[in-house]
């Protein structure tokens, strides 16, 4: 490989939250987290090197995006998914996150139903609840080793509840899906039997493992699919969450204008410096990093399922399709969500994302982020297999 995956990098005591949490919060000195969705990778050479060139200019006042931004992430869909763009369809946003809770204030008003699919990245419960909209949940189906869309349920979900809005995962958080065609354009045809508008958060699409492929929301046949809210972001697949740069894809001008203009009402106005010229910077260069970086984690999800296979088989791992989050299920012995957490925190010392976290369906289950050097991966092996063996 051209670029070192293997780096160990310390990032103690730099007020990071994936390492530096476990420190001020009291856990265990030497436990390993392995939870929260940040990488523990350096960045792509490039944007490092971008960004010196910009702090040493010295001065950091209000920033716009200029042509070159934006031909950088209509060239980076196009390349990767054959997906064309047009300028005027980005909006920028300072996260995903925000940029979901922007659109359940501009597109449903309080107490009108948001439906999600849980188990689900829990963010998406909060941004409908606390902005006192109605949180309807479709339970995903637990097949074997994946999950699928219960299209029933969810027919039924919208039909009984009035839903006015979905907000979709793909890839999907936690449980590792990326959802095929024919299952996207099934949702988008119940969607615009109903007239419910979708917002997919597919900040994830550039993790996809061998064999699957990524579909961009608002590439499907179906017109509905061309009333979507497509939420995009640099900040996942090249390690940049800290410079917070969104890309928010709206092909439709009416959707496109109600919601900026709730953005403007929320006075938030998108990304700044350091994160623009990152953004634009991984963009252009970062292809190849982005490529061996996959065929990293892919590694990574190849030796710890085989471990898991001989060593642990009462843990079952969902099949990974996409993203770098790995769903285990610890059903099998019987812990209660309690007991597990406690388990894993102050035996195995490895700090997971608690199943429960992620809504219906999460409980029996962690999520373990394998975005980090093999040693890592090993380690916990290791230390799960002396716990739990």
């Amino acid at each position: 490989m051209k670029y070192n995956f293997d780096k160990i990098i310390d990032r103690k005591h730099t007020s990071c939250i994936k390492w530096d949490i476990p420190l001020e919060g009291g856990m265990p000195n030497d436990v390993l987290p392995m939870w929260v969705a940040d990488m523990d990778f350096e960045t792509v050479p490039e944007v490092k090197e971008r960004l010196l060139e910009v702090a040493a200019h010295g001065i950091y006042g209000y920033t716009g995006r200029d042509d070159a931004y934006y031909q950088a992430v209509c060239d980076w869909f196009a390349s990767r998914f054959s997906w064309k763009i047009e300028k005027n369809w980005i909006v920028s946003t300072t996260g995903v996150v925000l940029a979901l809770a922007a659109a359940v204030r501009a597109f449903t008003k309080e107490g009108d139903a948001v439906l999600i699919q849980q188990p689900v990245y829990y963010p998406f419960s909060n941004v409908v609840t606390r902005n006192n909209r109605k949180l309807v949940v479709s339970q995903l189906k637990e097949c074997s080793a994946h999950y699928e869309m219960d299209f029933v349920d969810l027919e039924t979900k919208i039909q009984e509840h009035q839903v006015k809005m979905m907000i979709l995962c793909n890839p999907h958080n936690p449980i590792g899906r990326v959802w095929t065609r024919e299952e996207l354009e099934r949702l988008a045809e119940i969607c615009s039997k109903y007239q419910v508008q979708i917002v997919a958060d597919e900040i994830h699409c550039d993790f996809i493992r061998p064999g699957f492929t990524h579909v961009p929301f608002a590439t499907l046949q179906h017109p509905w699919s061309k009333q979507a809210v497509v939420c995009t972001a640099p900040s996942k697949t090249f390690n940049l969450a800290g410079l917070q740069a969104s890309n928010i894809i709206i092909p439709d001008e009416a959707i496109r204008r109600a919601y900026t203009t709730e953005l403007n009402a929320m006075a938030s106005f998108g990304a700044g410096l350091f994160g623009i010229e990152a953004c634009k910077t991984a963009y252009q260069t970062g292809a190849e990093w982005v490529d061996e970086l996959n065929a990293y984690i892919d590694g990574n999800y190849q030796y710890l399922k085989a471990y898991l296979e001989e060593y642990l088989p009462k843990v079952k791992a969902a099949e990974l399709q996409g993203t770098y989050l790995l769903w285990l299920d610890f059903r099998a012995y019987g812990f209660s969500d309690k007991e597990l957490s406690q388990k894993m925190l102050q035996e195995a010392k490895i700090w997971l994302d608690d199943g429960t976290m992620f809504g219906a369906g999460g409980s029996g289950f962690m999520r373990v982020n394998i975005a980090a050097p093999r040693v890592y991966i090993e380690r916990a092996a290791g230390q799960l297999r002396k716990t739990f063996e």
